[in-house]
């Protein structure tokens, strides 16, 4: 009993979720997509120490859902997920939890950056912008407030210096595109000539939506779906959400410590909102209705990781040509060494798109310095692996800074880093 007692303390202070001792009652696996470890050129052993460190991950009670994707060499050897898409508080009224699925579309959060800067790239690739002229040549009420200089290039490499929002907005204006997009045109620029680094966490979306609508006519929905979304088969993998697909997707939880002053200070100033709030409102109808290009692209772990396999293929999806070789060329060469970011206050080394991986040690592992991908709050990697010839998508719904994940999330990564690394 008082054992008893003392688990419910520490998931309390965790703010985590209650663990079932057998792991596979929460496990859903589409082994219609998985192929054998040995075809893709990896062990059985390797692939269960892979999943295991997953479990591992989800065992910490800090993650009730987790949607899980890897492809080695071009084959699924992983696709499954593990945990709850919703209704783990007792605050949703739910007789019992519903299980997570591979078919379980999640909120990629600032994952979402990734897809939204290829798209930019894609509009440059057909001759519509280009990434070195200013933002401002196409949208000039953009030039305001010592803009008139930063290029595309510059705001897609989190040097456009308008990081965040500034003032503070009312929630029902932080729904309407175009209050945003006047507040951001009139947002002082915080580096005339893009020098510095300082993660956009919103504010570049709503610019990379309106290029496209200048551009094309059409809206960064139409513009994915059209380029990306049809063409790959992608059944969700688009921003925002309709009725049928709200009342699918998985909810997302704030667990961990309540983080003190300065971490809280830190993050809520780079995401414009607290974590809670970012979490909640996350939940919110608003949110998974109106389209936010920085944080809002719902998919299933295979979808993403499916889009990272295509970069690694050249921009070739079986016999369709989604981007050319030189686009992502371009999208994924460092835009300069890592250096401490003024918003998020960590080293960061970045491309036109993507956050990258680092030598010795990365945030893919050990290695990694070729791979690129995004991270989405909290603990969403989506990311792909040249040397390794890997694509993984780990989406998860808890949303934790502080917590008994701590030591698990570094472990995942080193398994998976070092069983696919290539030994010459």
């Amino acid at each position: 009993m008082m054992f008893g007692n003392y688990k419910e303390k520490m998931r309390n202070f965790w703010r985590g979720i209650e663990v079932p001792e057998n792991l596979s009652s929460v496990t859903t696996i589409d082994e219609a997509s998985e192929v054998s470890a040995e075809e893709a050129g990896l062990t059985h052993a390797q692939v269960n120490q892979i999943w295991g460190a997953v479990e591992g991950f989800f065992a910490t009670g800090m993650h009730p859902g987790i949607g899980f994707c890897m492809r080695k060499n071009g084959k699924v050897i992983l696709n499954r997920s593990i945990g709850y898409a919703r209704g783990v508080r007792e605050s949703e009224g739910l007789e019992k939890p519903i299980l997570m699925t591979p078919q379980t579309p999640i909120c990629l959060y600032s994952a979402s950056k990734a897809v939204m800067a290829m798209l930019v790239h894609k509009l440059a690739e057909e001759g519509k912008v280009n990434l070195l002229n200013p933002v401002a040549h196409y949208i000039p009420e953009f030039g305001q407030a010592g803009k008139d200089k930063i290029t595309i290039y510059q705001m897609l490499a989190h040097r456009g210096g308008f990081p965040m929002i500034e003032q503070d907005v009312p929630l029902d204006e932080m729904f309407n595109r175009e209050s945003i997009l006047d507040i951001i045109y009139k947002t002082e620029v915080t580096c005339p000539d893009g020098r510095d680094q300082a993660y956009h966490a919103v504010t570049s979306g709503f610019i990379a939506d309106e290029l496209i609508r200048r551009t094309t006519g059409k809206t960064i929905v139409e513009y994915l779906d059209e380029k990306i979304s049809k063409p790959m088969g992608m059944k969700h993998f688009t921003y925002g959400l309709d009725k049928a697909g709200r009342d699918e997707v998985a909810l997302n939880y704030i667990t961990g410590m309540r983080n003190g002053k300065i971490i809280g200070g830190i993050l809520e100033k780079a995401l414009g909102v607290s974590l809670e709030d970012a979490a909640s409102l996350s939940n919110s109808e608003d949110f998974m209705t109106m389209p936010v290009p920085s944080a809002n692209l719902y998919a299933t772990a295979e979808e993403i990781c499916r889009f990272y396999q295509m970069l690694l293929d050249d921009g070739q999806y079986g016999k369709k040509k989604i981007f050319e070789k030189l686009t992502i060329q371009t999208a994924t060469r460092e835009a300069g060494k890592a250096r401490l970011d003024k918003a998020i206050k960590i080293p960061m080394r970045f491309s036109a798109g993507f956050m990258l991986g680092g030598n010795p040690l990365g945030m893919y592992g050990l290695r990694t310095h070729e791979a690129y991908g995004h991270l989405g709050f909290s603990n969403i990697f989506c990311w792909a692996d040249p040397d390794r010839d890997i694509s993984v998508a780990f989406l998860s719904t808890g949303k934790p800074i502080l917590g008994s994940h701590i030591l698990a999330l570094p472990k995942l990564m080193h398994t998976i880093s070092s069983l696919t690394e290539t030994v010459e």
